[in-house]
């Protein structure tokens, strides 16, 4: 999968948010958005992510040399983000089999793999939304990391993680995220510490 931005800009109203962004993400490639809360990082995301059209510039979605209409991006695609709504109503088995009914997971793993994997085997039949927020942040990081997709976006990843949750992702991202175009939008450095390339969002206002 890669990504070409070409003189990408996003304004809300009069204040431009990301102006002139030329960057080409490659397949494999591991990226780092970077700036402060607030500079548009998540925004960027969105973009990429097909859910926000910027409003000026382009971005060409390309898959084995064949350009994808912003339509087929989604079936591509797997995100994370502490702002995206789990379905709390689900119990855990009940939200992966629903997942699993829409998006594949990757080859080898089932819904009882997933559930060892967050370590959440006794409570598989409660109801997300007795969850703990950290809890719930490693099923979105496990949901974006454990599907079939062509790349992976994930928006501050170890919000709501306490210590061992934080080694549990980096774990996670050795395992499962290799061979796949990912880029993390962060300004804590341990969450981006497997990227090999940093887009500082802020030379782009």
């Amino acid at each position: 999968m890669k990504i070409e931005l070409q003189g990408v800009g996003k304004r809300y109203r009069r204040e431009w948010i990301l102006r002139n962004l030329q960057l080409d993400l490659l397949p494999a490639g591991r990226y780092a958005i970077t700036g402060p809360n607030g500079s548009g990082k998540s925004t960027l995301l969105r973009m990429l992510s097909g859910h926000l059209t910027p409003t000026k510039g382009k971005l060409r979605f390309s898959l084995q040399e064949r350009e994808l209409p912003i339509s087929e991006v989604y079936q591509q695609l797997a995100f994370a983000a502490p702002y995206l709504e789990l379905i709390e109503e689900f119990s855990l088995h009940e939200a992966l089999h629903f997942h699993q009914g829409f998006r594949p997971f990757l080859a080898d793993l089932d819904v009882s793999a997933v559930i060892a994997l967050l370590g959440m085997e006794k409570v598989q039949q409660l109801p997300i939304s007795q969850f703990s927020s950290g809890m719930k942040q490693r099923l979105k990081l496990a949901l974006a990391c454990c599907t079939e997709a062509r790349f992976i976006l994930l928006d501050e990843p170890t919000t709501n993680l306490d210590v061992q949750g934080v080694a549990w992702y980096h774990q996670l991202l050795n395992q499962f995220a290799q061979d796949r175009l990912l880029v993390i939008a962060s300004n804590v450095p341990d969450d981006y510490r497997v990227c090999t390339e940093e887009v500082a969002i802020l030379d782009y206002k």
